[in-house]
């Protein structure tokens, strides 16, 4: 499936083309902080199907939980993250699927690091729900 996205800012323009089989969730705490949410939603994209249209990534290497070095690229105006990868020669991207066009059509199949999910991720349906504020 070829999908396409921004960041805020609308600086770096992206598009690529996903397995919608391989679009998942990761609530690991450094995704929480780094997504400011209760989880990181995103797809695994091979690096040649990934192309960046406009704009200019920065990185910043962070150690994840599993000890492995990842280097997380974001617009270097608006901090908006684009996708996580190896620090060296990776050939497989974690695309940030907030910025999608398409977002509405990849639903996640799998969940990662889920022992570190808030408790209330599992019933959404909750509270009150308003259509704009």
């Amino acid at each position: 499936m070829e999908i396409d996205g921004s960041c805020l800012c609308g600086d770096v323009t992206w598009r690529a083309e996903v397995d919608p089989e391989s679009v998942g969730i990761c609530h690991c705490t450094q995704c929480q902080i780094n997504g400011s949410s209760a989880f990181q939603w995103a797809a695994r994209v091979p690096a040649e199907k990934f192309e960046l249209l406009t704009g200019k990534l920065k990185v910043y290497v962070k150690t994840a939980e599993s000890g492995n070095e990842r280097a997380l690229s974001f617009c270097r105006n608006c901090g908006t993250t684009i996708h996580g990868g190896n620090v060296e020669n990776t050939k497989l991207y974690s695309l940030r699927l907030g910025g999608c066009r398409q977002r509405n059509q990849l639903k996640p199949k799998f969940q990662l690091w889920h022992r570190s999910a808030v408790p209330w991720v599992e019933d959404l349906s909750m509270g009150q729900r308003l259509e704009t504020q």
